[in-house]
Formats: structure tokens, sequence, C-alpha cells
């Protein structure tokens, strides 16, 4: 991504620089260090010329995530509601649906409360050994594969990394079998930070049909799961409307799965490319949880999320951010901010002695509530994965993976490995 400057940096709006942000995304790795030599925050320009900024530096992200005079509700994003967004735009999905993920205060602890106890820890641990199952038995797929292939090599992300946390968020939520490839498909192009207005508007209007369609079922025969609980709050609408039910649906569904995908690609791509912090693990110097956590860290599987707004104008470390802008949260930056971890922070080490408060799944009243879903998923499919093929390394080069097309994730759009040899 390069930057597209207009002016020279300064703590007032009107003298900060603009840069654009690249719709086609890419590691942001790079463009991130030099965008944090300039400041802990950022004027962009987004697909659309949608005007909005960044929060980059750790402190000031965590600040920026923490303070009650920010909100997710896009009726307080100016450029919105002085109609000055485009129709089909890229974020729209992200910004203007109703659920808990663009709620504030009472309304998002009401829309929160939907999902109740579904990822508590009890719940959790509950579910490890049907992960397990489901882990063994993509390994089992996947090796098939790789030996019925000339080569050998197998895509990981098609065979294993999609695959595991899609069935696991599906089977949580009560999505049928036949909808899940479809609704991942769309899910993937809701993403897309690249793609036409028109692409977006149909995607969107196809994904609320489907999932209508779901629920529709769902309440002429309720079952064990969570859409049917939310469907029995439909009966008062104070707890829970139907547009917030499609909405909330929509939102669990995508974050519960991508973000996952990303995460173990992301630390097998790690692991592969720096192999002795792998054997640090196999002789018990670091823990499978302090690989994810490093992972998490050092290569985010979220670059910048949209979006929040703040309610006045505001000063983040000495930057001014005006009151109604459209603000990303830069986590991918903050996770190799040197003011936060030190000189090395754009090292990989699992062994990492002194950790500040990881950011990547968000940080006050918005955290993440799938994030010790995502963790145990993680844990249980890297730790089986290298010990079955303990050879495992990515068949390509870095230089030579492709990004999937977005600047909200970062993530590649293939990871082809070589199994090697099969312990079982």
């Amino acid at each position: 991504m390069e930057p597209d400057a207009t002016a020279t940096n300064a703590a007032t709006p009107d003298a900060c620089p603009m840069h654009r942000l690249d719709p086609l995304g890419g590691s942001p790795h790079a463009q991130n260090a030099r965008w944090l030599a300039q400041g802990p925050t950022l004027r962009v320009v987004m697909p659309g010329d949608v005007p909005g900024a960044m929060v980059l530096g750790h402190a000031a992200l965590k600040e920026f995530l923490a303070s009650p005079d920010v909100s997710k509700n896009p009726a307080n994003f100016a450029e919105y509601q002085q109609g000055r967004v485009p129709d089909g735009w890229p974020l729209s999905g992200f910004t203007l649906p109703r659920s808990m993920l663009t709620s504030d205060a009472a309304e998002h602890r009401r829309l929160r409360a939907v999902i109740g106890n579904t990822f508590t820890r009890g719940r959790i641990k509950a579910l490890r050994p049907a992960v397990e199952a489901l882990v063994e038995r993509l390994l089992e797929e996947m090796a098939q594969t790789a030996s019925d292939s000339p080569d050998g090599v197998v895509d990981l992300r098609s065979h294993f990394a999609v695959p595991l946390p899609l069935e696991v968020i599906c089977e949580l939520l009560g999505i049928p079998a036949a909808e899940r490839a479809r609704l991942h498909e769309i899910a993937t192009l809701m993403v897309d930070t690249d793609v036409e207005p028109a692409r977006v508007i149909a995607a969107s209007q196809e994904m609320i049909a489907i999932l209508a369609a779901i629920v529709a079922e769902r309440t002429r025969q309720p079952r064990q799961d969570l859409l049917s609980e939310m469907i029995a709050r439909t009966e008062d609408p104070e707890q829970l409307s139907v547009e917030e039910l499609t909405a909330t649906l929509r939102s669990l569904f995508i974050a519960g799965h991508e973000t996952t995908m990303g995460l173990v690609m992301n630390a097998v791509r790690a692991l592969c490319t720096h192999r002795e912090e792998l054997e640090a693990v196999r002789q018990g110097k670091a823990s499978w949880p302090a690989v994810i956590e490093e992972t998490l860290r050092w290569d985010d599987p979220v670059s910048y999320f949209p979006m929040r707004y703040p309610m006045k104008d505001m000063d983040i470390a000495g930057h001014c951010i005006e009151a109604g802008t459209a603000v990303l949260a830069g986590y991918s930056a903050a996770g190799r901010d040197p003011a936060a971890y030190g000189p090395d922070a754009d090292r990989f080490d699992v062994r990492r002695e002194e950790r500040v408060e990881l950011l990547a799944f968000g940080y006050g009243p918005h955290y993440c509530p799938g994030a010790p879903l995502a963790r145990m998923e993680a844990e249980i499919a890297l730790a089986r994965l290298f010990e079955r093929f303990p050879e495992l390394d990515v068949a390509v080069s870095e230089a030579e993976l492709e990004f999937s097309h977005t600047f909200v994730g970062n993530v590649v759009v293939a990871l082809p490995v070589r199994l090697g040899a099969d312990r079982g």
C-alpha cells in the first residue's frame, strides 16, 4: 500500500497527509512500519473516496478502543449520515447492519446477550472433543488428497484451515450443511475491498436471503442450537428483532470462521519459515498457546478492522481525530509496534517473555466473544498437524503467495504445502 500524501504531518487534521488505502490489500507489515515511523495515527482515503483515519500504535489503539467517546453506531458516521458513502461500498457489511458489532452501551449489551453462554469457558471445553475429532478427520482426508496428487502438494487453506472453523461455527449456530460452502463464498466476497459495488449489493442480498430461509425453516422446526435460541428471543421484540437476528447471524458466521482460518494459515507460514521456533515447541521450550499468541501479535489475520466513530473531536497521542470520522483499528500495526514490543518487534519469537496486552481480538466492551473458541481450535489444529506431519513445509516461497484482495484481512488465497512423512 503506497501512501498518497497531500500535506506534511502535524497534529491538526488539516495538516496531516492523506494516505489512499490500496483495496488489493496484501501483507501490511512493511507499510505499517513506514506509517508507524510517522506517528500512531493516520488519515486515510478508503474505497469510494470515503475519508477516514487509522489508529496504528499499540498504546494509542488501546486508548481509542476503550474510550467511552467512541461509537460503533453508524448514526455517528458523518460521511454516511451526510449521504457521501456510495451504494455498494465494500465496507458497508461491516458498518451498516444493525447488530452487536454496530451498537453501543445498553443496546450493545442487549444484543451481545443474545449469544448468551455460547462462548463461555465451560462451553468451549465441552466442544473440545468434537473439534479434536474434526481435526483428525480433516488430517486424514488431507493426507489422502496429498497422496493422490502427482507432486504431493495440497492446499492447506481449502482442505484444513477453512473447513475446520467453518464446520465448528456452523454446528454452533445451526447452519445446514447444504448452505455452508455458498455462505463461505459470499463471506469471502464481502470482506473483499476490491470488488464492484453491484457485486457487493448482490452478495449482501443473497446472504440475507439464504439466512432468512434458514431462520424460517428453524422457526418451523426448532433444534438444540444457537439459532433456535435466538429465534425464541424474537417473540419479544424488545429482546431481539428479526432484522437484528439476521444481522447477528451474519456477523457471527463471518467472524466465527474467517479469522480462525487466517490464524491457522499464518501460524503455519510462520513456523515453516522459522523452523527453530517450531523446534523450540517440540522440545518443550514453548507451548502451542504461545505460538498462537505470537502469531496473533506478529502476523495478525486482521490488518485494519472497520469501523469506529469519535463522538467528539479526540486527541490521540497528540493527533486530532475529528468527530464523526470513520476510524479503522490497525491491529497488525499495533502488534509490531516497537514502542510496545521493543526493537525486535518484527521478529517471530514464540519464547518472547515480555508481552504487553494483546489487542488482536480487540479491547474494551467490543472484545471478540469468540476469542476462546478461536484459540482452542487453532491450538488443537496446529499441535496435531505438526505432530502427524513433522516435515510439513510450504511448497512455494513467500514471494509466490497471493494475498486475498482486502485490507481488512491479512490472509493468503491458498497455502500449498508438502506434508512429508505421515506419522499417523
